[in-house]
């Protein structure tokens, strides 16, 4: 016997009848005609995407043992974009038939991660729908009258074993073989399972697989996939104790909930063989299976806790935006066919194509999404924005106020400097700071003290003494750079012989914004009356202080001395 099953890309309307050889057991009139309708909502969709694939129905299961892993999130995601695209409906499903380690606090903290990254279901536990109910710990009743029916039908049978299972393991182990059932109640009589029933011997449920033969599918990604039937044993679907066993599950849920597209990771890729099994055995069609890439650490391991934060609900603690972890997993194995990698919801929605999915496997990194993330905290509206640092800033003790127009130009200053709104203290900090000593006793301070700085140093202070630096800087922009350019002439320099010194002496530092800007906020900082203590900010005048008490030629002759001990120190080591 050989099965050649391949995926279909939609149901047909026979399929609404579950059929086996015992019974037939009708999917319910108001799902299916739910479920035939397309939605009446002119939901985005890619034109190309409804007419190959139609409007899908598909699901993302997560299991609720623990906080939603970015692959997770990465697989809804895909799930998200695929139903919208063609007009469909994303249903989510909880799969919680692991009652040891699933959890009612789990499954909230999944549904507040997905609810954060923008994916809304419209089916679920919370929602309802015509398919519920979404949890599979609510769903027994429906396994137990489909495992009836495999019984009924001959493709599964009870099976009283307990000792000789452990045998069985051991014998295939040692001969290198996988685990193959072949107990005696694969063949028993009805008179040796009734002895069994009246003993009340505990008993599962196992599915009769064929002895020879193929089963193929077709993956969307991976292509045509094969198996051999000779690999796999007769398998529990139906444990002892009533509980039924995953792919069991998977497959009545898919089945019964009209699910057109699986979309999963390839992890999950040897569970389709069993799932398609049972597909087969109670009649039901097929959906299309694309198998995702798994996600690797820069290491190309598997992604885990070791590598750093793994799960959606560290990254939104961290500061990353949902449009950010949205648009990064959405390139983490997908991309349109071009260079661009900046897409919004909405552009993934016209964009995504399962097409465009590919089989090699994706490798987190999080410096390229810190990147992603400063693209689109630049690109929030610039209110937005500044209300976010703002309120930063002054819950980290910087600044007693969180808006006003001081603050509103800090952050268009300091704005392309940051990728998470975490770094706009250390910027801040950076930019109110005055480390001028340190400066020019580095390496680098050392050409901006050779270029007869002294000089420089004086002209600043006479400027204070006679006002005209502070009348350039209460008249803005345009006073600055009118200063600017008569103490340049006056000094004969310019270009960098005149901006490098007057940035240093000012600023403390050799890098940074524009040098015109920060000075000119440097002086509203000093102004403002919102910069608390915990920020060390030296106003001007105390700059200007430290600047009188500036000895150049010996903070020159000290950095000589210590090139000096350098070398010393490197012509001993050889």
């Amino acid at each position: 016997m050989e099965l050649l099953i391949k995926s279909s890309s939609f149901f047909r309307p026979s399929t609404f009848l579950v059929t086996s050889r015992a019974s037939r057991l009708p999917i319910p009139q108001r799902a299916r005609a739910r479920f035939l309708t397309r939605a009446a909502d002119k939901t985005p969709g890619s034109d190309d995407s409804v007419a190959k694939y139609g409007s899908a129905r598909v699901r993302f299961a997560p299991s609720p043992t623990g906080n939603l892993h970015v692959g997770g999130a990465r697989t809804a995601l895909f799930n998200y974009l695929f139903a919208r695209s063609t007009g469909g409906k994303f249903i989510l499903r909880i799969e919680d038939t692991d009652l040891e380690r699933s959890t009612k606090e789990s499954e909230e903290v999944v549904l507040r991660d997905l609810a954060w990254l923008g994916l809304s279901w419209d089916e679920g536990p919370d929602k309802g729908g015509s398919f519920g109910p979404y949890r599979q710990s609510e769903r027994t009743t429906l396994y137990k009258e489909y495992a009836e029916k495999l019984l009924n039908s001959g493709h599964a049978y009870r099976c009283f074993c307990s000792n000789e299972l452990d045998k069985m393991r051991e014998e295939a182990k040692s001969k290198q073989l996988p685990p193959v059932y072949t107990g005696k109640w694969v063949s028993a009589t009805d008179e040796e399972i009734q002895e069994e029933l009246l003993k009340g011997t505990p008993f599962t449920y196992r599915f009769r697989v064929p002895k020879e033969g193929t089963l193929k599918i077709n993956d969307l990604i991976r292509g045509e996939v094969s198996w051999g039937l000779d690999t796999l044993g007769d398998f529990v679907i139906m444990r002892s104790n009533g509980q039924p066993v995953y792919n069991f599950c998977v497959a009545v849920d898919d089945a019964s909930m009209g699910i057109s597209h699986v979309i999963r990771a390839e992890e999950h890729l040897p569970n389709t063989l069993r799932q398609a099994l049972i597909y087969k055995a109670l009649g039901f069609s097929m959906p299309s299976f694309a198998h995702v890439s798994l996600i690797l650490a820069p290491d190309r391991s598997k992604l885990s806790k070791r590598h750093g934060a793994t799960s959606v609900g560290q990254f939104r603690e961290m500061g990353f935006l949902p449009e950010a972890m949205v648009n990064y997993l959405a390139l983490l194995g997908w991309n349109d066919g071009t260079e661009e990698e900046y897409f919004t919801m909405e552009q993934l929605f016209s964009k995504f194509s399962i097409d465009r999915i590919t089989k090699s496997a994706a490798i987190f990194d999080v410096v390229k999404l810190r990147w992603m993330n400063g693209q689109h905290l630049r690109s929030l509206p610039a209110d937005k924005l500044t209300n976010m640092l703002g309120e930063h800033w002054k819950n980290n003790g910087i600044l007693s106020e969180s808006e006003g127009p001081f603050v509103n130009e800090l952050a268009e200053l300091l704005k392309d400097g940051i990728d998470l709104v975490s770094d706009s203290t250390q910027a801040l900090e950076n930019l109110l700071s005055y480390p001028l000593k340190s400066t020019l006793a580095s390496p680098e301070g050392k050409s901006v003290l050779n270029d007869n700085l002294s000089e420089v140093v004086e002209s600043i202070l006479s400027a204070y003494d006679n006002g005209e630096l502070q009348n350039a800087l209460d008249n803005g922009s345009p006073g600055w750079q009118k200063w600017v350019k008569s103490f340049g002439k006056a000094l004969k320099r310019k270009g960098k012989g005149l901006f490098m010194p007057l940035r240093v002496l000012l600023t403390g530092k050799l890098h940074g914004p524009d040098m015109g800007t920060t000075i000119l906020l440097l002086h509203k900082a000093g102004n403002s009356g919102i910069i608390t203590s915990r920020a060390n900010f030296l106003t001007l005048e105390e700059r200007i202080h430290v600047l009188r008490g500036l000895d150049c030629k010996s903070i020159l002759e000290e950095t000589v001395v210590d090139s000096s001990s350098v070398a010393d120190v490197k012509v001993i080591s050889h």
